[in-house]
């Protein structure tokens, strides 16, 4: 159950976090965090956090095995797309006579 102190001082709050936002200086309907950075500044940050992620030692490392298997499963599957492909670009249309 809920106090009127606490009832009263809600909207206030909503209040100032919405005129906070609105004075940021960013467009409200602008790309806003990673998507407004050009590309440079996103790749500076992924190699920030790749660099962190194995200095922890979270940072998946892939033996030799799992790259081999990974390796291979993407060129089955660019072989089956490709194989895929041939007869549909070389297909005819065998009702019109």
């Amino acid at each position: 159950m809920t106090s009127q102190h606490d009832q009263s001082s809600h909207p206030d709050q909503q209040a100032q976090a919405g005129s906070q936002g609105q004075q940021g200086g960013q467009p409200t309907g602008g790309r806003r965090g990673f998507a407004g950075m050009d590309r440079e500044r996103q790749r500076e940050i992924a190699s920030q956090g790749g660099r962190a992620a194995h200095a922890s030692g979270n940072a998946h490392q892939f033996t030799s095995e799992e790259a081999r298997a990974a390796g291979s499963k993407r060129h089955a599957n660019s072989a089956a797309r490709a194989a895929a492909a041939k007869p549909a670009a070389g297909k005819t249309d065998a009702s019109v006579s």
